[in-house]
């Protein structure tokens, strides 16, 4: 009983602490009045050389930033954060000058991170940007992001991985591309499937070209373009003259990003050698003309 009249009386005196009149030290009852307001929700800005668990997004918002240690299973690495002018009014347009500034700019970055183009390993880059209320509070910055992918081909798909992408192409790795086999349909190549160079295969990755800016290819004619630069591409890597008979040496596979990533700045195009006549057991990278001769048939 004495115990239950003690508390009763505690709760009595703080009650009367809370609401009571001013005091003569000028607490006047109101907790709320004398607290500053909280700030309203201000720009974030990601960091660089971290990872996400989620996959890709187009934009980023701050309640679903949330980056881990590269360490930790994850689908997403940033190599790389720019920003744009501050006094930008609107984020940048899908095709826009400014989104595919921003997108050398991560191209640069993304090579230099991996010690290669990035192109030249099962990986794809991606350009990040803030939300549009992210954009309104005043966030500024576009994001680089790498991932990892199954293939190259059309159906490539994320994967989940570990270990940080950094310095990742600088010597030899699982991720760089390299000897090929092909599944034809009719004269062109369907699909490329990575095998070990002592496996008999009848392609082979040499390079990548960089297409001048120019609309994405939809027409025969737009595509020749293409396949002569991955032609001296392959004749630099094999050690072949790029003349008339570099067409009777071996056939080419071109590969550029789709139209989409196109449209966003993506100019680089991935090429392979294609032996539509034979297999060969071993890299033909500097084999020079006994390697990849003259096809008389």
């Amino acid at each position: 009983m004495g115990r239950a009249m003690r508390s009763v009386a505690a709760g009595w005196l703080a009650l009367v602490l809370l609401s009571g009149c001013a005091s003569s030290d000028g607490f006047d009852g109101d907790l709320t009045d004398d607290w500053a307001a909280l700030p309203s929700p201000g720009p974030f800005t990601p960091e660089a050389g971290v990872c996400q668990v989620a996959g890709f997004t187009d934009t980023v918002a701050l309640d679903a930033y949330a980056p881990v240690d590269c360490a930790v299973p994850h689908r997403v690495e940033t190599v790389h954060v720019g920003a744009f002018p501050a006094d930008r009014a609107e984020p940048p347009a899908t095709g826009s000058p400014e989104l595919r500034g921003a997108f050398a700019e991560c191209d640069t970055k993304a090579t230099g991170y991996v010690g290669d183009d990035w192109r030249a390993g099962r990986l794809r880059l991606a350009v990040a940007l803030p939300t549009r209320p992210g954009w309104a509070a005043g966030s500024r910055w576009y994001r680089c992001d790498l991932s990892e992918l199954d293939t190259t081909e059309a159906a490539a798909k994320v994967l989940t991985r570990t270990g940080s992408l950094r310095d990742a192409l600088k010597g030899p790795s699982k991720l760089r591309l390299g000897c090929q086999r092909t599944t034809e349909g009719g004269v062109r190549v369907r699909t490329l499937t990575p095998v070990d160079c002592a496996v008999a295969h009848d392609a082979e990755f040499v390079g990548v070209w960089r297409s001048p800016d120019r609309p994405y290819p939809t027409k025969d004619a737009d595509w020749a373009p293409l396949y002569a630069g991955c032609r001296s591409v392959l004749g630099r890597y094999v050690g072949v003259p790029d003349d008339a008979d570099l067409r009777l040496r071996s056939g080419v596979v071109v590969r550029p990003p789709g139209a989409g990533r196109w449209r966003v700045g993506d100019r680089g195009v991935r090429c392979y050698l294609w032996l539509s006549d034979r297999t060969v057991t071993t890299s033909l990278k500097g084999a020079g003309p006994a390697g990849l001769p003259v096809r008389t048939k």
